[in-house]
């Protein structure tokens, strides 16, 4: 999925958790499953973040001259506006986008 076309809020909101648990039976487990996912997402983010930041990158490191970059900054600000990995995490797991299983639970794979 691709994170900058999420329509997570922007900002926190109250869940029920007992409803949010329903799919897998277990709090705990929902937590674990949103976690797991807002992990991978803050490290595509950040991957993609470093990515583009890299072109910006000077060869010389002198600490005496330190210049901004409009572009820099503007790509910054931007990753800086989009919703937290974990707020994007929830929104698909309430959307039922994202795939799990637990090997401990599921008896067909034998």
């Amino acid at each position: 999925m691709d994170y900058k076309k999420t329509n997570a809020p922007l900002n926190t909101t109250t869940r029920d958790l007992v409803k949010m648990a329903e799919p897998t039976g277990n709090i705990y487990e929902t937590v674990c499953i949103i976690a797991k996912r807002s992990n991978q997402i803050a490290g595509e983010m950040k991957h993609d973040l470093e990515k583009k930041l890299q072109e910006f990158a000077s060869l010389n490191d002198n600490l005496e001259e330190v210049s901004e970059n409009r572009e820099q900054i503007e790509i910054s600000r931007y990753y800086e506006k989009l919703p937290k990995p974990t707020l994007i995490a929830t929104q698909e797991y309430l959307e039922d986008k994202i795939f799990w299983r637990n090997p401990a639970t599921d008896k067909n794979l034998d």
